[in-house]
C-alpha cells in the first residue's frame, strides 16, 4: 500500500515479441498484478499511459524526466538492466520524486561467452569469410591463434571476472585494469596494459568518469595489430579514433556490439569495413539471462508493493 491508501499499479511499457513469452514463463499466479503494455508508443504518450500508475518497468525506452515528472502516480521505474543512464537521467528523476531501480548481474555470463565468441570470430576472420563464401568468393583468410597470447580486460565487474575466467580455459595470458582494484586476474597499470595487451576486452560501465576512455592517447599505446572487443558501451570509445585506428591497421580487428547510435545508422562506415565485427547490441539476450532479468525485475515489484508507507527508497 502506498502513503494515500491505494494498491500500487504496474505496468511494463515495452515488453516486445522477443520478451513476451519469456515473461509468460516467469511470471506466477503469486505476484502482484503487472499490466503489460506490447504495442509501440511516442515518448510524447508517457503521461497519459502512465496516468494512474505508480510503478514503471522499462525493456529499453527513452524516459525524458520533464515527461515522467508530469505522471502523477509515478513513484518508481524499473530499468531491466544496469545502463539506465542510456535511457534516463536517474538523478534528475530523483528530484522529481521518482526512484529508479537497476538489476546488475543478470547477464554477466551471457556478455562474458558474447565477448569470448567475438574475440575468435575477430581472430580468425570468421565473419568476412563468411561474407565472401555467399558472395561466391573463396579466400581463406590467416587468423591469430589465441593460445598464449595476452588479453587485457578492462573492467572486473560480474562481466569482466566472468572474462577472465573464460579467456583462461583457452590459454592466454590475462592481465586487468580496474578503477576500485578488484581482484581476480593480476592487475597492471592502464598503460602497461594496452602496451602488453594482444586482444583488448572492454568491461567498464559507462559514466563521466569512463566516457570517451579510450582515445588518441590510449590508441597510441596499443601494440600495433590489437583486437578490440567491445561489448560495453560504445561511448567508452572516441570513434573518430576506432576508425582512424581501423583503417592504419593499428587495431587488426574491432568486434563490436554496442555503437554510438543503435540501430547502427545505414551507411556507416563501420559497415563497410572488413576488419570489423559487428552484432545487435545482442550480448545480453539469451533465454537464460532475459528469465532471471525478468523474474528480479517482478520481484522488485513484488518488494515496493509490500513496502509500508512512508518507506523511503
Amino acid at each position: 500500500m502506498t502513503s494515500t491508501g491505494h494498491r500500487m499499479k504496474s505496468l511494463f511499457i515495452d515488453c516486445n515479441e522477443q520478451l513476451a513469452p519469456v515473461w509468460e514463463r516467469v511470471v506466477r499466479a503469486d505476484d502482484p498484478p503487472i499490466d503489460v503494455n506490447r504495442t509501440p508508443f511516442e515518448p510524447a504518450t508517457l503521461p497519459s499511459m502512465l496516468e494512474d500508475y505508480d510503478i514503471c518497468l522499462v525493456d529499453h525506452s527513452d524516459m525524458p524526466t520533464e515527461l515522467a515528472a508530469r505522471c502523477g502516480a509515478l513513484k518508481h521505474i524499473v530499468f531491466l538492466g544496469t545502463g539506465a543512464a542510456s535511457y534516463m537521467n536517474p538523478t534528475a528523476l530523483l528530484r522529481s520524486g521518482i526512484t529508479v531501480h537497476t538489476i546488475k548481474g543478470y547477464g554477466d555470463t551471457a556478455v562474458a561467452e558474447h565477448t569470448i565468441a567475438l574475440m575468435l570470430a575477430a581472430s580468425r576472420d570468421i565473419a568476412a569469410m563468411d561474407r565472401q563464401i555467399r558472395a561466391g568468393t573463396w579466400s581463406t583468410s590467416e587468423g591469430v591463434q589465441l593460445l598464449g597470447k595476452t588479453l587485457g580486460v578492462i573492467g572486473l565487474g560480474g562481466i569482466g571476472r566472468e572474462v577472465v575466467r573464460l579467456a583462461g580455459g583457452l590459454g592466454m595470458e590475462v592481465i586487468a585494469w580496474n578503477r576500485t582494484g578488484q581482484a581476480g586476474a593480476p592487475l597492471v597499470e592502464l598503460n602497461t596494459l594496452l602496451e602488453r595487451a594482444d586482444v583488448i576486452s572492454l568491461n567498464l560501465a559507462l559514466n563521466d568518469e569512463t566516457r570517451g576512455f579510450i582515445g588518441p592517447p590510449q590508441l597510441a599505446r596499443m601494440k600495433p595489430g590489437v583486437i578490440l572487443v567491445n561489448t560495453a558501451r560504445a561511448a567508452l570509445v572516441d570513434e573518430t579514433s576506432l576508425l582512424q585506428g581501423l583503417k592504419t591497421g593499428r587495431i587488426r580487428h574491432a568486434a563490436l556490439d554496442v555503437f554510438h547510435a543503435e540501430p547502427l545508422p545505414r551507411g556507416h562506415p563501420l559497415a563497410s569495413m572488413r576488419n570489423v565485427t559487428l552484432t545487435a547490441h545482442a550480448g545480453f539476450r539469451t533465454l537464460e539471462a532475459s528469465m532471471t532479468l525478468l523474474r528480479r525485475a517482478i520481484d522488485i515489484v513484488r518488494d515496493l508493493v509490500a513496502r509500508p508507507p512512508h518507506a523511503g527508497p
